[in-house]
């Protein structure tokens, strides 16, 4: 079983905050792209290695899927996705924040 506290890759962080609503592959790669301003690009190769590790672990599912065409899928993240996500949104900003808090103890 995938522990839940591992940290995620920037990728899988991206890909699960993708989504939160229904999406496809295309989709996802272009959502990413907005919300990073561009400065995170996934690959075909990475972003469906990703899917399918995500799959795997039972982070997301498929949504819905194109009878006539076996790669037009849509994938939603889970509840235990979800869990992961949070579990690393936490961590991410337990990092900021001490960052913040030790860069003011430096600037005293």
């Amino acid at each position: 079983m995938i522990e839940l506290n591992t940290p995620l890759t920037e990728a899988f962080y991206y890909i699960l905050l993708a989504l939160r609503k229904p999406n496809h592959g295309y989709g996802i790669t272009q959502e990413i792209e907005e919300v990073t301003g561009g400065r995170v690009t996934l690959g075909a190769g990475t972003l469906y290695g990703a899917l399918q590790t995500l799959e795997k672990r039972g982070w997301i599912k498929v949504y819905s899927q194109d009878a006539e065409s076996r790669k037009k899928k849509e994938y939603v993240i889970t509840k235990t996705g979800t869990q992961a996500f949070e579990k690393e949104l936490n961590r991410l900003e337990e990092l900021v924040r001490n960052g913040k808090m030790m860069g003011d103890k430096n600037n005293d």
